[in-house]
């Protein structure tokens, strides 16, 4: 779980900043990614709940220095938005039609086109974002999709490209109900319990679980660990000891065994 925390969490905090309008981003990217200025969206493209960001990703260890080394190119999708009129025109057009894929395989050609052609891209999304992500990872054999509570509703064949795909999904999130009545992408998957005391609505929310990466990311990766720092994430619950305990930083060992202290029952 650590690798592939090392390996995913650039994309967990690219898909947590797609929801650009949200309160709750990521105020600082890290050393790792510079958001770009994306192509507008049309807005009858907008309309439909359709939304996307773009990032540079540099090399690790390159930290913020002005010769950093750009590796590739990361178009984020935006998952459904929570407030109630977006939210029911992203399941509209996005889950129970299928505009958001169309204008997604529309985007994302449109943006390769106008960046260098040298460097390869990656798609990311959280909940329906990963839907899309998944979409154009089926259509395009050389584009690597990492997707966070990836939505189980997509048209495309699962089985396409699977190698190319990672998803990091919350044990209880909402959306693995209905996965059990559909097919979910061919992907290496892993199931993470950050917040076993959450409701199946937080667990499914794309922020505590791009902390949760991040922060078993920073035991190995200093870059992990820096954006830990500079927006203060917090220690996940299923992480001993107390809630404020800061992060241990990289290539640490827990020398004295640290044991989980039961959840008392509420007597009332």
């Amino acid at each position: 779980m650590r690798e592939a925390a090392v390996e995913a969490w650039p994309y967990a905090v690219a898909a947590t900043n797609a929801y650009a309008e949200d309160k709750d981003i990521f105020r600082d990217d890290g050393p790792l990614l510079e958001q770009l200025e994306r192509l507008p969206i049309a807005p009858e493209d907008a309309r439909k709940g359709f939304s996307y960001e773009v990032f540079a990703q540099y090399a690790p260890g390159s930290g913020d220095n002005p010769g950093r080394k750009p590796v590739a190119r990361i178009l984020a999708f935006r998952g459904t938005d929570i407030s109630v009129s977006r939210g029911l025109t992203d399941i509209f057009y996005g889950t129970l039609r299928s505009d958001q894929i169309a204008l997604a395989l529309r985007y994302f050609d449109a943006e390769r086109a106008r960046f260098d052609a040298e460097l390869p891209w990656i798609v990311t999304g959280h909940s329906l974002g990963g839907a899309l992500a998944t979409e154009v990872s089926v259509k395009y054999p050389e584009v690597r999709a990492y997707m966070f509570n990836t939505s189980p509703f997509y048209a495309g064949d699962g089985m396409t490209n699977d190698v190319q795909r990672l998803v990091i999904n919350e044990r209880g999130e909402v959306l693995r109900r209905f996965a059990r009545y559909d097919v979910d992408p061919a992907a290496d998957v892993f199931t993470v319990n950050c917040g076993p005391q959450n409701g199946q609505f937080t667990k499914h929310k794309i922020r505590p679980l791009a902390n949760c990466i991040t922060w078993i990311a920073a035991h190995a990766s200093a870059d992990a660990l820096a954006v830990v720092k500079a927006n203060a994430v917090p220690k996940p619950m299923v992480e001993c000891g107390p809630e404020d305990k800061p992060h241990p930083g990289v290539l640490t060992r827990q020398l004295i065994p640290c044991v989980h202290v039961g959840r008392r029952d509420d007597p009332k």
